[in-house]
């Protein structure tokens, strides 16, 4: 072998090994990279569904939840709640909720899976305040005489019912939003998934 053919032949290795090393290295540098782009324990902890018990939440009370950062309503409705919702239909802007606020299985006049709980979001979609319950009918709620019971956002006065469906003419666009959803049991649900939702 020619000196020429040995110098060629070190240049190749000497290519090769640098090859590898250089991969090697940009592998070591960027699966690191790769994997501070995934979510933090934190935030997977932060989106995850919370199972919440309802049992004790009786006939007319509310009880706060929170989900992603964000307070969730879960009201039960006594029937005479529940009826008032369709005396009120043609108060509210979206009386059939056709817009896309809510899951296909609370697109309702309930807007719920069970007609006795409502679970919405308690964000108003106007500018993102956090509305008040004002659940009791009638002048003692401070809203009006003839109030049939629902939310009011102080802010703006965007005034929403026992459905979570926005009263025509207020400033907030949307009816507040129905998370996903579902039941395990008569007295347990899980908000943030749907996979098996009754």
């Amino acid at each position: 072998m020619s000196i020429d053919e040995e110098l060629d032949c070190g240049r190749r290795r000497l290519l090769v090994a640098t090859a590898a090393a250089g991969g090697v290295a940009t592998v070591a540098t960027v699966v690191p990279f790769v994997a501070s782009m995934a979510p933090s324990e934190r935030a997977k902890a932060a989106g995850a569904p919370v199972e919440v018990d309802i049992g004790k939440l009786g006939p007319g009370q509310m009880m706060v939840a929170e989900w992603r950062g964000k307070p969730v309503w879960i009201v039960h409705r006594t029937p005479e709640m529940i009826a008032g919702l369709r005396r009120i239909e043609d108060r509210v802007a979206d009386p059939e909720s056709r817009r896309d606020m809510q899951p296909k299985y609370a697109k309702n006049p309930h807007r719920s899976i069970k007609p006795e709980f409502l679970v919405v979001v308690g964000i108003c979609t106007h500018l993102g305040c956090s509305p008040t319950e004002k659940l009791k009918p009638g002048a003692e709620s401070g809203v009006e005489a003839d109030w049939p019971g629902g939310f009011l956002c102080p802010c703006h006065g965007s005034t929403f019912d026992l459905a979570g469906r926005v009263y025509k003419n207020k400033p907030a666009p949307d009816n507040l939003e129905v998370p996903p959803h579902m039941y395990l049991s008569d007295s347990r649900i899980v908000i943030g998934s749907d996979k098996k939702a009754v």
